[in-house]
């Protein structure tokens, strides 16, 4: 089920489903050991100053001094100071001491989940995104590990913490006084409902909290990506304000979100705290009675002061945990979601690698978003090693189709593909796409060097070997124009480059790949007639000894091809070449005496 449509179905995750991270965490078990002695040491440390305060009180004031029974023995007043001054330094560092441990393996965990996420979806089939937008898949890899990393390197460890101090100090309440302590364990089982009511609600809202900034964040990632189609169209204040929709919308779910847990913040610490205080008053009353001693008094008012501040904190926590949840839950939705296109468990090595006889045997093919649709239907087509076919027909005939079933983005609905004999399915992906070079017709530019984009296409190429594919493809008439040449950093998504410069550029790439199949789909479409000239010429000399397959809609592009392939609603309806198809008065013939007459 792709992640978008399950996003939705199920807001009341389980705790459980933060053991997933488990595989993430578990290399790093040694730290999480030191973590936990660290927390163990800190929490017994800080337990132990309530009796230090004790002893103050009965002992080092000239009070009981024939005793000396405390925990400081028979210590002056100067040495109960220097122990409890001890005692501080000593749970410092381990404060210290377990923040570094238990943040390097949150910073290390969101670290690798982040990669495990990211290549779970650079895996997907090109179907995975059309029900999931790129945005959202940003915002889950940002937003949502940020909330894991929250958690792993902060919150568990706090949520410990003050479950160690919680529990410890419950005893140590009931060892200074059963009668006070079962006062206030009493008014705090009276509040338990509510608070695991009110946390249930604050869990179900973070998730739809989480999922409205997704939403938002997926608008904002498709409009950047069209700012310029965005500003021709004079659109910037409609998509500032779709934008602002969206962000207000999730402004009010984080809104209500926040007022759920305020409001359990409020409930937990009001009544936690007016508990302690009324039980404080009888204790107030026990020492006037001579029952108590006012050290032990001190030292139950702090044990309840640590009792209340793990309270509180495991409240707070346990909101980041639900959010953490949700978090968790989104992204494993990414993490385990199945590519629809899968290698075979018994790949083949491809005989002939380096060269590529294609065979369409009775391809059928729908996509899935249109099932009862065909883009393909009974196609039947050979085509032998180093042979150059051009795929025409009007927009939706199946020319692109083609080389999506060939690239295996898709795998055909009927029928089969094969590479020198072999079907298809049976090779890796690995091998087949390492056989196939492709210039597409909107050429992808990535954020770094002339040099690099070009090497995109065979990295453990030498920079001979690159520049070697862009003179083929005549980058250097206008590289050499650059202020660094290949060096020359062509900016986001080649921003500094025009239409025809980016293509020759994608050029140079697959040049540069050396495969023995190679798919140009409208690969001259955005040059001028010049460019186009000096272009044809390098894909000419690339062309020499591979079979490619070229989608044209200018026929004047594929003259000179071996033969044309005619495709009209996903069926060929005509083969031959050039001069053939101008004889036969068909399709072909009615495109072309369309296009040369307005010539």
């Amino acid at each position: 089920m792709p992640a978008s449509k399950s996003k939705h179905t199920d807001p009341n995750r389980k705790i459980s489903t933060l053991k997933a991270l488990w595989p993430f965490i578990r290399p790093y078990r040694a730290r999480m050991l030191l973590a936990f002695c660290l927390l163990c040491l800190g929490s017994a440390t800080i337990l132990l100053v309530p009796l230090a305060f004790r002893d103050l009180i009965d002992f080092g004031f000239g009070q009981q001094q024939a005793e000396h029974d405390g925990l400081l023995g028979a210590l002056s007043m100067d040495g109960h100071f220097l122990a409890l001054f001890a005692l501080a330094c000593l749970w410092a560092v381990t404060i210290a001491a377990r923040y570094y441990t238990v943040s390097w393996v949150g910073e290390r965990v969101t670290a690798d989940l982040r990669s495990a996420v990211y290549g779970r979806v650079l895996a997907q089939s090109p179907q995975f995104f059309e029900t999931l937008q790129t945005g959202e898949v940003l915002s889950r890899l940002t937003g949502d590990t940020t909330l894991i990393q929250t958690v792993v390197g902060s919150s568990i460890s706090m949520g410990l913490r003050s479950v160690f101090q919680f529990i410890g100090g419950m005893i140590m309440l009931a060892v200074t006084s059963l009668h006070l302590f079962s006062l206030i364990l009493g008014l705090m089982i009276l509040l338990t409902l509510p608070i695991l009511a009110m946390g249930r609600k604050v869990k179900k809202l973070s998730r739809e909290s989480q999922d409205k900034i997704a939403d938002a964040s997926a608008l904002a990632g498709e409009i950047l990506n069209a700012v310029p189609t965005v500003q021709a169209y004079t659109q910037e204040r409609r998509e500032a304000n779709r934008f602002s929709e969206r962000a207000e919308i999730s402004f009010l779910t984080a809104v209500r979100r926040s007022r759920f847990r305020s409001a359990l913040t409020v409930i937990v610490i009001t009544a936690v705290m007016g508990s302690i205080i009324f039980v404080l008053w009888i204790g107030a009353n026990q020492v006037n009675a001579g029952v108590m001693t006012g050290g032990q008094l001190a030292s139950f008012v702090l044990y309840a002061t640590l009792v209340s501040g793990g309270v509180s904190t495991i409240a707070e926590v346990w909101g980041d945990v639900m959010r953490a949840t949700g978090a968790t839950g989104r992204l494993l939705e990414l993490l385990h979601a199945q590519p629809a296109i899968i290698d075979t468990a018994t790949p083949q090595l491809l005989a002939n690698g380096d060269k590529a006889e294609i065979q369409f045997q009775q391809v059928g093919f729908s996509y899935p978003s249109r099932l009862q649709t065909a883009a393909l239907d009974s196609i039947d087509l050979t085509i032998a090693a180093g042979e150059s076919v051009a795929f025409i027909g009007p927009s939706g005939a199946g020319k692109t189709t083609l080389f999506q079933l060939l690239l295996r983005f898709y795998d055909v609905t009927h029928g089969t593909i094969r590479l020198n004999g072999q079907d298809i399915r049976n090779l890796s992906l690995q091998e087949l796409r390492g056989k196939i070079a492709i210039v597409p017709q909107d050429a992808v530019i990535f954020s770094t060097s002339a040099l690099e984009n070009i090497r995109y296409g065979r990295p453990d190429a030498s920079d001979a070997e690159v520049i070697a594919a862009g003179q083929l493809a005549q980058v250097a008439e206008f590289i050499d124009r650059l202020p660094d040449g290949y060096q020359t950093f062509l900016g986001e998504r080649g921003t500094r480059l025009s239409g025809g410069q980016r293509q020759r550029i994608a050029i140079a790439r697959a040049i540069l790949k050396n495969a023995p199949l190679l798919l140009l789909d409208e690969a001259t479409s955005a040059l001028d007639a010049e460019s186009e000239v000096l272009v044809q010429q390098g894909l000419n000399a690339a062309m020499q000894g591979r079979t490619t397959l070229i989608i044209a809609h200018r026929l004047a592009t594929v003259n000179k091809v071996s033969r044309i392939v005619v495709l009209d609603q996903g069926r060929i309806v005509e083969t031959g070449s050039p001069e053939d198809l101008r004889k036969q008065s068909g399709l072909y013939a009615r495109l072309a005496n369309l296009q040369f007459d307005v010539q």
